[in-house]
């Protein structure tokens, strides 16, 4: 399994933090956010990771990354050229992913534990085949992708919809098969002129093959100044401990 990082966009919601700098490369606790994704995957075992991000972040990205030696891992970059839509990003992945699977993180996605259970049950439930997905409560779904669930079944998921089905919300990581290029040819963009990732996962809903976990700990999506600020508390306690530091109130 290969993994892929999705870091463009101009993070407008963080201004001015963002005006000058990708959000991705914004402190959260004492790292940038960035290496929370590069964590996960490489707890996940994954050492081939690919960054893509806008060209005016680039040569910020690769100065901060570097060609991962010092994670010992291997970087590949790409540059999405316009913000036409997460899947339209992950369609640069085709070439570096091959015919291996791929994990694929959100940069502004920070996780409190690690996400390895989500590719082991991929690769132990699902044989390596379809798509698979993490589900949150939240309670502002509106902001969300949303999961419609049947017992164990996810039915549909809804693109920040008006009147949510649920309040389970579609975080920022993805396990997909090969054929996912395929499915991104296919779809249309939405309303908005964007290709989004919902079309993509509801593609593998019509195909019977997507499944699910419910996110372990907590999770943060960093796109407002509210959740930067529980990322960082959260992410600086953690450290603290660790450190054997006295929290601070």
């Amino acid at each position: 399994m290969r993994g892929v990082i999705l870091a463009g966009g101009k993070g407008t919601r963080l201004y001015p933090l963002t005006k000058s700098l990708n959000k991705h490369l914004l402190p959260v606790g004492p790292e940038p956010m960035i290496y929370n994704p590069i964590h996960n995957m490489q707890a996940s075992g994954i050492k081939d990771i690919l960054i893509v991000t806008s060209t005016e972040h680039m040569g910020d990205m690769v100065n901060l990354l570097g060609s991962g030696s010092d994670f010992g891992l291997r970087f590949a970059y790409k540059v999405q050229d316009e913000a036409s839509g997460i899947a339209d990003a992950l369609r640069l992945a085709r070439e570096f992913a091959g015919d291996e699977n791929i994990l694929v993180i959100l940069g502004d996605n920070v996780f409190e534990k690690p996400v390895d259970y989500f590719v082991k049950n991929y690769e132990s439930v699902q044989k390596r085949k379809g798509a698979r997905v993490l589900l949150v409560r939240v309670s502002d779904p509106q902001r969300f992708g949303v999961a419609a669930l049947d017992e164990q079944k996810v039915v549909e998921i809804q693109e920040k919809p008006e009147n949510p089905k649920s309040d389970y919300a579609v975080v920022g990581a993805y396990i997909y098969d090969r054929r996912v290029f395929d499915v991104i040819d296919h779809i249309k963009p939405s309303a908005r002129g964007e290709y989004e990732i919902t079309s993509v996962n509801n593609r593998y809903i019509e195909l019977g093959e997507l499944e699910y976990d419910f996110v372990q700990g907590r999770w943060m999506d960093t796109g407002t100044f509210e959740s930067y600020y529980v990322a960082n508390k959260i992410m600086y306690e953690h450290y603290f401990e660790k450190m054997g530091i006295e929290k601070i109130d």
